[in-house]
């Protein structure tokens, strides 16, 4: 049974199907047939009138945006009303949503689980060329630990070391704040609304908090607000 929080996403080819609604209500349909029964919320559908052979569609674009601001996964009747092409398909991995085709719920279970071990692979090779290179620069001399209790403990981080983790921190603290963004938009359109108020909003409508812990409070929102004008 379904579970969690869904926008779903319809489209069709033609104007005219859409003007007529021919293909939409079928749509319609089998999303709701697949989200019968469990603990779920439809928090909006998206429609869009354009071909399948196209990755440039807004209003798919637009369905992602709202899964990343509200923590929801995106659902469609058939997996070809995403598109045809399985490479676009794989690039919903860097989305960082969840999805789910109503006619092949199972898809995307199996898509993850091609991901996983092609990460898992890429992972062990990282963890080889950095034993690698870490042998490599013990043996030119390289003092590899840190200083504790008169013996060296594991691995000294280089200036650049520091560097590197603190622009990776930025950048995922960076596109947590654009994932917020439109949730923060339906919050407070005008950008007058006090923080408290966009905090109260976000705990009803079950936004994430950028450590996916917690409550929004006011000092979390105007956090969230100062770095989207840096970005």
């Amino acid at each position: 049974m379904a579970q969690g929080r869904f926008i779903s996403y319809l489209r069709v080819s033609t104007d005219r199907q859409g003007r007529s609604g021919l293909g939409m209500e079928a749509q319609r349909k089998a999303v709701a047939d697949y989200l019968n029964g469990g603990s779920w919320q439809l928090i909006e559908e998206v429609i869009e009138i354009e071909s399948g052979g196209k990755n440039d569609r807004p209003q798919l674009q637009a369905a992602i945006e709202r899964c990343r601001a509200y923590g929801a996964k995106l659902v469609v009747a058939k997996i070809d009303r995403l598109t045809r092409d399985a490479g676009f398909l794989l690039s919903l991995r860097d989305a960082r949503i969840d999805f789910v085709a109503a006619d092949l719920p199972d898809a995307n279970r199996l898509t993850v689980g091609i991901m996983a071990l092609v990460a898992e692979q890429e992972r062990e090779a990282i963890s080889q060329r950095t034993k690698a290179a870490l042998a490599a620069a013990k043996a030119r001399g390289v003092q590899l630990g840190a200083y504790r209790d008169g013996q060296f403990v594991g691995r000294v981080g280089t200036r650049e070391d520091v560097q590197r983790a603190t622009q990776a921190r930025m950048r995922k603290a960076d596109a947590i704040a654009q994932d917020r963004h439109m949730a923060l938009l339906d919050a407070d359109p005008d950008g007058t609304a006090p923080y408290a108020a966009i905090a109260r909003r976000f705990n009803e409508w079950g936004v994430p908090t950028p450590s996916g812990r917690g409550s929004w409070t006011a000092a979390a929102v105007s956090r969230l607000k100062a770095r989207l004008t840096l970005i």
